[in-house]
């Protein structure tokens, strides 16, 4: 498997490890600006975080915001975030800003049309059209809006019970409904989306024209399975990658199921490399 030559784009510094835990304070520095880490960000999916003023949002003591692929490319697009100077113009918000790639959003807010090996298809939320998003376009995408860090796109499976699910997430259509899935279907599918994810990584890198100033962070899939987590952090983290990020742990599962994945697939990445755990913030 290739590994290519480590971005320039972030730093990540370890200043304190604690004695009992694997737990890490530091901080990453990124083209504008750093932050303190364990961090949380706050939710600017469309671009801005509602009902405050970028001041507003630094005063709570925020230092890095998230923005959303999957809403920016729907509206107002990644094209005019660019024409507007990127997104830290866009929003008037000088410090870092991280995009997800919106690999999730298209398969658990959207109609899926078809999902192959090349993307996702789907049905707008905005006005109803057929979207494409593939790896290529994802990364794109990001490399238009302007992120510090821009995740891969990965293949997302679904919860196993999505009864835990947060009240504004629809499952995929066809895929999960709102039944617990078969034991085998499961499985099936979390191998088929873990072999998917490690190749559109491949793609996301050799698609990413920005390396020197935007860190592409690689996601660890494998739902809740031990085994299939192992695998996919192996393989995911063998990439020479500023960072990387443990995704699939809240679309459904419970707050238990989740803190046991993360326990379990957290130290099989790399210590010296930041982890973004995508998702929780409704926990």
């Amino acid at each position: 498997m290739p590994r290519p030559p480590q971005d320039q784009s972030l730093r990540f510094t370890i200043s304190h490890r604690s004695a009992s835990t694997r737990g890490r304070v530091g901080v990453v520095e990124t083209p504008h600006g750093s932050f303190d880490t364990p961090a949380f960000m706050p939710v600017g999916t469309r671009g801005s975080v509602k009902g405050l003023l970028p001041e507003l949002v630094r005063a709570t003591g925020a230092q890095i915001i998230l923005n959303n692929t999957y809403h920016l490319l729907l509206r107002p697009g990644p094209d005019l975030v660019e024409q507007m100077g990127g997104a830290h113009r866009f929003m008037n918000w000088p410090g870092p800003i991280l995009t997800d790639s919106g690999g999730f959003q298209a398969f658990s807010m959207a109609d899926i049309n078809a999902l192959d090996e090349d993307g996702v298809s789907f049905k707008s939320i905005v006005d109803g059209s057929k979207v494409r998003m593939t790896p290529e376009s994802a990364i794109d995408a990001q490399n238009k809006i302007g992120a510090d860090i821009i995740m891969a796109f990965d293949d997302c499976p679904p919860a196993k019970d999505p009864g835990q699910a947060p009240p504004n997430l629809v499952r995929q259509k066809g895929t999960a409904g709102v039944a617990k899935l078969d034991e085998g279907v499961y499985a099936r599918r979390v191998r088929e989306a873990n072999e998917r994810t490690v190749r559109w990584l491949e793609r996301c890198i050799g698609a990413h024209a920005r390396p020197a100033e935007q860190a592409l962070f690689g996601i660890v899939q494998g739902g809740t399975d031990p085994d299939e987590r192992a695998w996919s952090a192996e393989r995911i983290c063998n990439y020479d990658l500023p960072g990387f990020a443990i995704g699939g742990v809240a679309v459904g599962e419970s707050s238990e199921e989740i803190a046991r994945v993360v326990a379990h697939t957290a130290p099989l990445m790399p210590e010296d490399k930041p982890r973004y755990l995508m998702g929780v913030g409704y926990e």
